[in-house]
């Protein structure tokens, strides 16, 4: 279980192809702290570390991983949000996210408006239902509140505010048009989808 309130920014050093794709990534975690088989997010996806150095972990990407999630991350060099998993005692910042993608999205607009930037998102119509104005939302890990929503035929846009702290601390502060983001509904949202597709089965 994670926050969405984003703890560090890695690096992929490198991106083995083995049975799944072993990524190395560089990260300023004090890794002693960081057990084998803990679970860090990597930009939103929920990852297990199956191995580690004084500054570096592995994780495995499986296939199914790779294509549910966006395009890009998982090569050298990409930077990624890190969120360490939440424990008991932790301060809620953002929201309860599970670090389970939902959809890939797709970044439409990224205009400067005052000291932020307002970006808009489209995301698959079928998860239309669970993006609400003034509801939470995972963007590339990154905990967001929703500004508006519209839905059209195959699509829901809605829009998200990037203050500056939020730009400089993760990896959206250079986002534009035709950016790939992993996208998480809320999780409430999410079991109220499925209790109302449920009671009209």
């Amino acid at each position: 279980m994670f926050t969405g309130i984003i703890t560090d920014i890695g690096t992929v050093r490198s991106a083995e192809q083995r049975a799944d794709l072993r990524l190395t990534i560089s990260c300023s975690y004090d890794l002693d702290t960081v057990d084998l088989g803990a679970s860090i997010a990597c930009s939103g996806t929920c990852l297990t570390v199956v191995d580690k150095g004084e500054d570096w972990f592995a994780v495995d990407i499986s296939e199914e991983t790779m294509s549910r999630t966006a395009p890009g991350l998982w090569a050298e060099k990409a930077q990624l949000n890190l969120e360490r998993a939440l424990r008991v005692g932790d301060e809620l910042g953002g929201h309860i996210v599970t670090g389970h993608v939902d959809a890939v999205a797709t970044v439409s607009r990224a205009e400067q408006k005052g000291g932020s930037l307002d970006i808009m998102v489209e995301a698959p119509r079928a998860l239309g239902g669970s993006i609400a104005p003034k509801g939470s939302i995972t963007l590339d890990g990154v905990s967001l509140t929703v500004n508006q929503v519209e839905d059209a035929d195959v699509t829901t846009r809605f829009t998200v505010n990037l203050i500056p702290h939020t730009a400089d601390h993760t990896t959206l502060g250079e986002i534009g048009p035709g950016r790939k983001l992993n996208l998480e509904i809320d999780v409430l949202a999410r079991y109220l989808k499925r209790m109302t597709e449920v009671r009209q089965s």
